[in-house]
């Protein structure tokens, strides 16, 4: 229709506020200002609200919060099961399940209509089932094209359940002509729209359709009557209420009831008036006189209106009415032809001498195959897996999520900035320092601008859903085709290939069954021929040889078209077939492999990036600074001077010629105090270091330049291990002699934990070799932190020429001191030593070689858990395993490799393992290790083992020997 025919006041500006499907939405009129007020006063009322108790009225409006942004809305509750509700959103449309913790009531001046009204296309209905993928697009085109925009609408009628029939226009553009082109939609009236047919409900009247009506002239009628809507005029808003309800009374009477119900019209427009006459009365008494009579003339013409309704229906009843009849009439003749049937069969019988019984059989045999079709039509079988497939296929292809758009511009953003950070990273002067990191930040900039663009993006494509949807297809695929191997290759055209099959073999299957519904309306024409011949009631001028002709052919045919359609090889399918369904199969499951890992991908990539932008956002202001660690550091000197001070207090006060002893036991406890307080003070430094190596790496390489006295470089290069503001004098340390060689010892705690100092004597040589294999040994240690000892500090004395490492302390733990003590039985020896086999393994993997491994350096925890300790990292293990230290009771460790002169490696290693396995079991073996050790008593996979370890030339690495039958 041309808006411009139109007449202004007749268009209504709305704003659409949610879609159901492709011809029906909810909208709210523009002029409408009390949302707002709405809004504020549910936030104000629903948090303090009472919840609803018992059962909901379906007369009241209730506050519910919905649960996509957990804000209160006002619902009225359509259905309730159990404590969940159905409830629409009266001032939006849209519908939800709720459950009875979000439901509130709301106070009477919240107790007002819904500001939404449900608008429908006027003319069409929707062209395709609900559950099919047209019916969705459909949905999906009109909800682009209008949600959340200004349509102007104009009215044409209004069904009785409320919806409101329009046409609706944006601009110049009418949205219903856009559904007819895209074929999301129908047109329901005859002829053109702008012929309005009143339209009647006749599925109450399905009991009088006559049997021998064609089915496509039923079809044809059901689709130009059934579909369209129940209609009523729009109703003037200043209409009293009780006129709509007794209107909308009288439409819903069946039309067989309307010429009955003549009084009650005239009673019911008599009512109408009265009612009219009160409200006008009031009217004048408020109003006066010239605005009553007005209103009265209003009234007065919507009654003309209706009047006229009431009669165009009682017309359309009467008509409805003389075509049932008819209807009637024919079913019955129908059924009188069908009695009379078998009479006249018996007739050409008795007039056919030659074959009574060859076409009585011939037509017993078809009415039971006819019988046969019938329940296989109307069964309506599941779907194929065929049709499954296809179902799947098109899912697959019709709603995939490509990579999003943004996402190629971030990558190159991601790339500008990568290279910024690589600059920085390689900047070795200050005066490069503040050009590189301006361009660093623009890189940023212009990098969180395509992190927003992407976030944004992202946020609108419905990943989880499709994942879901995914996997619920791929599950269903796979059990459908369990025994189809999924390795092979396919075709690219695997699905067209698929579908234009197919498309065949469902042509082929309407062809067969048009042939059947072909024969068995023959058959039915020659049936009725013989039935009117056969009426002795009325004149014909057929005869017997009119009724015989063609009667053989007639009924081959059916008996062929019936066989035909019967015959279950129509849905099997050959080797070639089952081929194009199998590659279509394996195509769909590489699609939907390629699909789920593009869209875990995009998740994946989506989190990082939003990691990223709160990361760097709370940096925008400024860079980092280092002030938090320079305020630990400088109390942590302050607390050294405290310490010192207070060491010398109770110093004087020992030395004194009088002792006094409860001075000397405060101070002592003062000095306690003051030692934990340091070392919590250190233990935050090193959480300050942490936190700049980790920012350094992240995004401020600028940081070491920036704050070279926080030696940020020096803490990374040794793994996090040296920590400068510990030294000597801050502990309470104790000399271990029993365990001290060439190394002294000391025993103290360190943060609540009892640890062991390893004092190593360095120059400035030495220092940094020492630093670097700590580092090495650490970073290994925290691949696999259970299997070696750990470093947990390491620093160098400010008043000696000593470096110490910090490590745990194992009491009694040693392989030395427990076998001298309470020796390990086998079943130990085994877990033991198979945890020390995977420290080795760690180690080894990191290209590092212990060559320090003896029984005083081996730990067992629990008498279970093996530990490897650590070694001197002042030495070099050509020099670690020269150590006198290296024999386990008359065993030597060294392996025959190392006597020769050949440098350590993780066999000479290995060869120390064999050599404490064959102590723990045999602690007095005083034999050699060159030749086969026989008499021992071993066990045969313990043999099989040191075997292989001590002897062999080709001697196991650590993770093969894990994998020895003694291990498993």
């Amino acid at each position: 229709m041309d808006q411009s025919l139109i007449q202004p006041e007749k268009m209504e500006l709305v704003v659409v506020t949610h879609v159901v499907d492709a011809i029906t939405f909810w909208a709210q009129n523009v002029t409408d200002k009390i949302n707002e007020k709405i809004n504020v006063m549910l936030t104000e009322k629903c948090p303090s609200a009472p919840i609803l108790m018992g059962r909901p009225s379906s007369h009241k409006v209730y506050g519910a919060r919905y649960s996509e942004d957990k804000c209160w809305y006002r619902c009225t509750v359509q259905q309730q099961t159990e404590d969940k509700f159905y409830i629409l959103y009266i001032d939006y449309g849209n519908t939800e399940i709720v459950s009875r913790s979000d439901l509130v009531e709301l106070p009477e001046e919240l107790q007002t209509t819904g500001l939404a009204k449900k608008y429908k296309f006027w003319g069409f209905h929707v062209s395709s089932e609900q559950d099919s993928p047209l019916f969705s697009q459909g949905k999906s085109f009109l909800q682009n094209m209008i949600h959340g925009k200004k349509l102007r609408v104009h009215k044409k009628s209004v069904c009785f359940d409320g919806t409101i029939l329009v046409e609706a226009f944006q601009g110049s553009l009418d949205i219903g002509e856009e559904l007819l082109k895209f074929k999301f939609a129908k047109v329901s009236l005859p002829g053109n729209r702008e012929n309005s047919i009143p339209s009647v409900n006749l599925q109450e009247h399905a009991g009088l359709w006559p049997n021998r009506t064609p089915p496509r002239e039923l079809d044809t009628l059901g689709s130009s009557l059934g579909c369209m809507p129940k209609l009523r005029p729009i109703f003037s808003d200043l209409k009293p209420q009780i006129i709509k309800e007794q209107k909308t009374t009288i439409a819903l009477q069946p039309v067989e009831k309307l010429n009955a119900g003549q009084e009650s019209l005239t009673e019911i427009k008599a009512s109408k008036s009265d009612v009219n006459g009160q409200q006008l009365c009031s009217q004048d008494t408020e109003q006066g006189p010239n605005e009553a009579e007005s209103e009265l003339q209003r009234m007065r013409e919507v009654i003309n209106d209706k009047d006229m309704e009431i009669k165009k229906l009682k017309e359309e009843g009467s008509a409805i009415q003389q075509h049932a009849s008819l209807l009637g009439q024919q079913l019955e003749e129908a059924k009188l032809e069908l009695q009379t049937l078998k009479e006249s069969y018996e007739k050409t019988v008795e007039t056919e001498h030659n074959r009574p019984t060859t076409v009585a059989n011939r037509i017993s045999q078809l009415a039971k195959k006819v019988d046969s079709l019938r329940k296989l039509r109307e069964s309506n079988p599941c779907s194929t897996d065929e049709d499954q497939l296809l179902e799947s296929i098109t899912i697959i292809m019709n709603y995939r999520i490509l990579t999003p758009l943004s996402s190629e511009k971030l990558e190159l953003a991601w790339k500008a900035y990568d290279q910024t950070l690589e600059n920085l990273r390689g900047c070795q002067t200050m005066a490069e320092v503040e050009s590189l990191v301006n361009s660093r930040n623009e890189a940023r900039g212009a990098l969180l601008a395509a992190v927003d663009d992407f976030l944004q993006e992202v946020d609108k494509l419905p990943i989880n859903e499709r994942l879901d949807r995914l996997k619920e297809v791929a599950s269903s695929l796979t059990a459908i085709f369990s025994s189809v191997m999924l390795a092979e290759e396919t075709e690219e055209c695997s699905f067209e290939k698929f579908c234009e099959w197919k498309g065949h073999k469902q042509q082929k299957i309407k062809n067969v069954r048009k042939t059947t519904d072909d024969a068995l309306l023959a058959l039915s024409s020659w049936a009725a021929k013989l039935s009117k011949f056969s009426c002795l009631m009325e004149k014909t001028s057929l005869t017997e040889e009119d009724v015989a002709e063609g009667v053989d052919e007639i009924l081959m045919n059916a008996d062929n078209a019936l066989c035909e359609e019967l015959n279950p090889e129509i849905s099997e399918q050959d080797d070639q077939e089952r081929k194009i369904v199998f590659n279509a199969f394996r195509k769909a499951m590489q699609d939907i492999q390629r699909e789920q890992s593009l869209l875990e991908a995009i998740r994946q990539k989506y989190e990082l990036n939003r990691k990223f932008k709160q990361e760097i956002q709370q940096w925008q202001s400024g860079p980092p600074k280092a002030d938090e660690l320079f305020a630990v550091k400088k109390h942590i000197r302050s607390l050294r001077s405290q310490l010192r001070w207070k060491l010398v207090e109770v110093s004087c006060l020992e030395e004194a010629e009088e002792l006094d002893l409860p001075e000397i036991l405060k101070k002592k406890e003062e000095i306690a105090e003051t030692r934990n307080a340091l070392f919590q003070e250190i233990s935050h430094e090193k959480k300050q270091y942490i936190l700049l190596c980790d920012l350094m790496k992240r995004g401020f390489p600028e940081l070491p330049m920036i704050y070279p006295d926080a030696d940020i470089h020096g803490y990374i290069s040794s793994a996090g291990l040296l920590m400068k503001s510990l030294d000597r004098d801050m502990f309470d340390a104790e000399p271990m002699k029993e365990l001290s060689g060439r190394r002294p010892l000391l025993s103290t705690d360190f943060q609540g934990q009892k640890v062991v100092l390893k004092c190593c004597a360095v120059d400035e040589e030495s220092e940094a070799k020492m630093l670097e294999q700590a580092a090495q040994y650490h970073r290994a240690q925290q691949q696999n932190p259970s299997t070696t000892v750990p470093l947990l500090a390491l620093f160098c004395g400010k008043s000696d020429p000593l470096a110490y490492v910090m490590v745990p302390h194992y009491s009694n733990g040693s392989l030395r001191a427990i076998q001298k003590s309470s020796p390990l039985s086998s079943c130990e020896i085994r877990k033991v030593m198979k945890g020390v086999a995977l420290g080795l393994q760690s180690l080894h993997a990191a290209s590092l070689i212990h060559a320090s491994l003896h029984p005083n350096n081996v730990f067992a925890v629990g008498r279970e858990k093996g530990i490897v300790g650590d070694y001197d990292f002042t030495k070099a293990p050509e020099q670690r395993v020269s150590d006198s230290g290296m024999v386990a009771g008359s065993i030597s460790l060294v392996a025959p490799e190392l006597k020769q002169g050949q440098a350590p490696s993780p066999a000479s290693d290995m060869y120390a393992f064999g050599g404490i396995m064959l102590w723990l079991h045999v602690p007095d073996f005083s034999g050699t290790l060159e030749n086969e050790f026989t008499g021992l008593g071993l066990d045969a996979k313990l043999h099989k083992l040191l075997s292989k370890l001590l002897i062999s030339s080709t001697r196991l690495s650590a993770s093969e020997a894990l994998k020895e039958d003694y291990f498993i």
